[in-house]
């Protein structure tokens, strides 16, 4: 079957190496690596037999990738920490380079191959570190924030890479062609931008009458690799011009849709590609090397972590920040493969740099979970035996605080609770490390502590001992938790709302002593479904009853107590058979009054506010009067709202007088 044949080994092998690597909590590319090794030349077992046509085809998953990157890239990405991501970064790159460079000239090699080494080891994994913040539960922090933002422009760096290191390999190009090859390039970008604004909408318009999802695909491949085609034919990069191609087809409002239907199939061709990256791994290379392999990987991963934790500090970031770029950020990341191939394919660097890279590239990779899993004990050892930074305090009462609510985390939901404490006049302070976050607090004048909610000396400033309240809005599980501890064991008596992102963090931070334990999404859906309800006209009081029923099965699942879940419905329970009813003109109750009508004696339903002219009326004595237009609030059960239902239905009384 030749090529065909080679396909579908490379795709169960690729499924068997995904599935090791879930089970291993390893990213995929890693199994599609490992099924590339398997499967290549050098295992002796099923191998592939047209490995050349195989990488071709990989050319394109390359092209997939950097226009599903362009697809994706927006400068909005970048804002919150657009400073050390687009002035950090770069120098970040020329820091590694140089790293690389003098490793390269340690083990013997010329400049050329030295410069290629420092340019491939300068790229971080953003799939490895998307996934290991994942499975930590740190992603929305401050640190990951800021390694994301330097991935972005890391991999936004492949470009240039691809365009002047292949001319390094000639030592006759100079500058004037390198020179050549960015003013090429320049143009070319000039042209697919200014063309591509103008015709791809309406192209795009014109794709989309036709209703087909199937010619909306084709057409959003043809565009990316077309252009990636024409970019090869003009003497430049093929996935270059891909990149080009998707970031000016996401400016179009077809963008996300586009990208959408592209991932499917730029994970098939990336699959090929990691593969085939996979199939030049010669497992004797790695034992006849591993001396040198793991000096790479040291040198490597001590360097750059070094150089990131440095930067990281120097552009003003603190506490846990620094250490947590530093471990993060150490591994050799996937788009070093892109550039090491497109090195070996130009024989700028020889199969022996590019199998060093690639074995050190995948040790490191698969280093970086465990690695960056010490960034927590690292971080309590620093503050245990380092003398502890001096907090930011800002419009702190001279009084002090005491009995007094700590709000820790001052995102979207910390800022809505402190407006709330604020308005009805509670005593409270915000403890926030988040830069971007300590500015909107100080905006916004509230008391407000700058630095870390875990740690003893931050929540002492905060007098936790004194408070009476507890709000923990972080949503990382780790942290949260050791907030609640801590809290908990400074002050016994206080009590502690916390916020969740799962069952699992749920449990933990119940059992580290929170109160009551909030699950954000769990109620937003089912206030949804509430409101979807009602406007199926279904009864008020089933509405409340089916919410309730959905909110008390869920809290059953996590294993609450009998007592815990009684306290936690006893205002639910109340509010189960609250309902409304608009007093309509020619009802019994227009210009009648409660006691006039005897409304709990007759229904059994107590009267327990009046909207009227937007203006709330609560808990009305017998003597008011109801007028048409009126809302009024009533509690009682089913068969009494019925009741009074009933009643407000009766007309009221003709007046003779008036000859009506």
């Amino acid at each position: 079957m030749g090529i065909a044949s080679d396909i579908v080994i490379i795709i169960v092998a690729a499924l068997i190496g995904g599935f090791v690597a879930l089970k291993l909590n390893q990213p995929l590319v890693l199994g599609y690596i490992l099924a590339g090794v398997a499967v290549g030349p050098y295992s002796g077992g099923v191998t592939v037999s047209e490995i050349h046509n195989i990488e071709l085809l990989a050319e394109i998953g390359v092209a997939l990738l950097l226009f599903a990157l362009g697809l994706e890239f927006s400068l909005k990405q970048l804002k919150p920490v657009r400073t050390i991501a687009l002035a950090g970064t770069p120098l970040q790159i020329l820091l590694s380079v140089g790293l690389g460079a003098a490793t390269g000239k340690f083990f013997g090699w010329n400049w050329t191959a030295s410069i290629w080494l420092g340019a491939l080891i300068s790229l971080s994994s953003t799939m490895i570190i998307l996934k290991t913040l994942m499975n930590q539960g740190r992603m929305g922090t401050l640190s990951s924030k800021v390694m994301l933002g330097m991935l972005i422009v890391q991999d936004l760096a492949v470009i240039p890479f691809m365009i002047v290191l292949p001319k390094l390999s000639d030592p006759g190009t100079g500058l004037p062609l390198l020179g050549a090859a960015a003013l090429k390039a320049a143009l070319f970008i000039f042209i697919i931008i200014v063309l591509g604004t103008r015709l791809l909408p309406h192209l795009m318009a014109y794709i989309v009458k036709w209703n087909s999802r199937e010619f909306f695909l084709l057409s959003v491949t043809s565009i990316g690799l077309g252009v990636g085609f024409a970019t090869h034919l003009s003497g430049l990069s093929f996935a270059f011009g891909a990149f080009v191609a998707g970031m000016v087809l996401s400016e179009s409002e077809y963008g996300h849709q586009a990208l959408s239907e592209i991932i499917p199939l730029r994970d098939i061709f990336g699959l090929l590609f990691f593969t085939s990256v996979g199939m030049l791994l010669d497992p004797m290379f790695l034992l006849a090397r591993w001396k040198q392999i793991l000096l790479l990987v040291a040198v490597v991963s001590v360097g750059k972590g070094l150089i990131f934790a440095l930067l990281t500090r120097l552009f003003g970031y603190g506490n846990v920040v620094p250490l947590a770029v530093g471990l993060g950020l150490f591994q050799i990341g996937e788009f070093s493969f892109v550039l090491a191939g497109t090195g070996l394919a130009t024989g700028s660097i020889s199969n022996e740099v590019y199998l060093l890279v690639l074995s050190s590239a995948v040790v490191s990779m698969i280093m970086t979970p465990f690695i960056s899993g010490l960034t927590g004990p690292l971080y309590a050892l620093k503050k245990r035996f380092l003398k502890p930074e001096l907090l930011e305090t800002v419009n702190f009462p001279e009084s002090g605080l005491r009995r007094h609510a700590v709000i820790a985390g001052g995102g979207r939901i910390g800022r809505q609770v402190a407006h709330v404490f604020r308005d009805i006049e509670v005593p409270f302070v915000v403890i926030e490390l988040d830069y971007y976050a300590v500015e909107r607090i100080k905006r916004a004048g509230f008391a407000m502590i700058y630095g870390d909610a875990s740690q003893p000396a931050v929540l002492e400033a905060a007098a936790i001992e004194r408070a009476r309240l507890l709000v923990v809005t972080i949503p990382v599980v780790v942290i949260a938790r050791s907030i609640v501890e801590r809290a908990k064991r400074a002050n016994p008596d206080i009590e502690i709302v916390a916020r969740s992102e799962g069952i699992e963090q749920m449990k933990a931070l119940l059992e580290s002593g929170a109160a009551e334990v909030i699950q954000p999404e769990l109620e937003a859906s089912l206030d949804i479904t509430q409101q979807a309800l009602v406007h199926l006209h279904i009864p008020a009081t089933q509405v409340l009853r089916y919410v309730e029923a959905a909110r008390r099965e869920f809290y059953s699942s996590i294993g609450e107590g009998e007592d815990r879940m009684l306290s936690r419905f006893k205002c639910a329970g109340n509010l189960l058979e609250l309902n409304w009813l608009s007093v309509e003109p020619d009802s019994v109750l227009d210009g009648s009054s409660i006691g006039e009508l005897g409304i709990r004696t007759r229904t059994g339903v107590s009267v327990v506010g009046v909207m009227r002219n937007s203006i709330f009326h609560p808990n009305p004595d017998p003597s008011f009067r109801f007028e048409a237009g009126d809302s009024v609030a009533i509690i009682g059960s089913e068969d009494q709202y019925n009741a009074f239902e009933n009643l407000a239905a009766f007309s009221k009384p003709v007046d003779s007088k008036d000859g009506s």
